[in-house]
Formats: C-alpha cells, sequence, structure tokens
C-alpha cells in the first residue's frame, strides 16, 4: 500500500506566471498528489527578488485560488536567512517523519545545477526529486558528480514515489509554456 506523498514546488515565484502553474498542474495530475507552492523568502542561488516574499507569496495565493489540488506553503517566510532546500526538507521530515513520502519539484535547470546548491547529496535521503524538463536542457548533460550521485535513482512509475520516503527521482513531461519571470519583470521595466 502506498502513502499520500508529500509535494514542494520551491521558487522565488517573481512573478508567478503561467509557465510555474503549467509545471504545478502537470506534477499534480502526473502524481495525483496535492502541489505545495513554497515561495523563497531569501533565495541563495539568485539576486534577490524584486517583490517582497510576503508580496510573492500574495500573488502565488491569487495563481492557485481555486485550482484544484495547488495550494501555498509559507514555511519559508517564516525561518531568518538564506532559504536552503536541504533545511527545509530537514524542517518537513521532523515534521513528517522519516517514512512519510516526500518530493520536491525542480525544473531542469535548478537540477543541473544542484552540485552548487548546500549539501545537496543530502537531499536524496530527505526527498524524491521530480524533475520538469525544459526545452534545450538534457538532463543526461548532468556534471559527472550529479551524474554518478543520481545513478540508479530514476523511475518512470509515479507509485514508486510513494512507496518509498526519499532518493528517487521522477522525469515530469508537461506541456511547454514560454513565460519566463525575468521576460516578464524585463516587460514591466
Amino acid at each position: 500500500m502506498s502513502e499520500p506523498l508529500t509535494l514542494l514546488y520551491g521558487g522565488t515565484f517573481d512573478p508567478i506566471h503561467l509557465g510555474h502553474l503549467a509545471i504545478a498542474r502537470a506534477a499534480r495530475d502526473a502524481l495525483r498528489a496535492t502541489v505545495r507552492l513554497m515561495p523563497a523568502a531569501d533565495p541563495p542561488h539568485r539576486a534577490t527578488p524584486g517583490a517582497a516574499a510576503a508580496h510573492r507569496a500574495r500573488m502565488v495565493e491569487l495563481a492557485v485560488a481555486g485550482e484544484r489540488g495547488l495550494c501555498v506553503d509559507r514555511r519559508e517566510l517564516r525561518r531568518d536567512g538564506p532559504s536552503y532546500s536541504v533545511d527545509t526538507l530537514r524542517e518537513l521530515r521532523a515534521a513528517l517523519g522519516e517514512r512519510a513520502p516526500v518530493a520536491l519539484l525542480v525544473g531542469a535547470d535548478s537540477f543541473l545545477g544542484l552540485p552548487a546548491w548546500k549539501e545537496w547529496r543530502a537531499l536524496f535521503a530527505l526527498a524524491h526529486l521530480v524533475v520538469a524538463e525544459r526545452p534545450g536542457r538534457a538532463l543526461e548533460d548532468a556534471p559527472a558528480e550529479l551524474a554518478q550521485a543520481v545513478a540508479g535513482r530514476w523511475t518512470a512509475c509515479a507509485d514508486d514515489l510513494r512507496r518509498a520516503p526519499a532518493g528517487r527521482l521522477f522525469r515530469l513531461v508537461h506541456p511547454l509554456h514560454p513565460a519566463s519571470a525575468s521576460a516578464i519583470r524585463a516587460a514591466i521595466r
């Protein structure tokens, strides 16, 4: 018997756009799980967002209002300091227990950049990774240390993510959407 999957989708969401929502919906449908969109308070791997964390969270709330299976998770906004995924997942693990299946939804760019993340190897003991593909970013072109760390972890079966608490990788195929937060910010400027 499989357990419910806790699925987090973190990001700056500065601003949230239709591409984010397309990925969240695709994950919801493919994994039959509620997607918790989690705005980063202080994203450590990029420039300071233009909008304050509380405003970005409110934008996400407005964007997912009435959407089945999508909700906002504000846990990173309640913590001081940089929003490191490893810290967030440890906090979630402490709340849910060691046996609950947990997954972190990331884009292909973030996945390929994992070796730059704080304690990135620890992520595999804390959660599954769901990787949303992006055109022109072949996941097979991962840096050698990442490729070695994920060898044998890939699964094509969504139910595998419910059968274990962490450690697997799932490739999310989703409808492509041309929206990007940086293009939206540039248009606003």
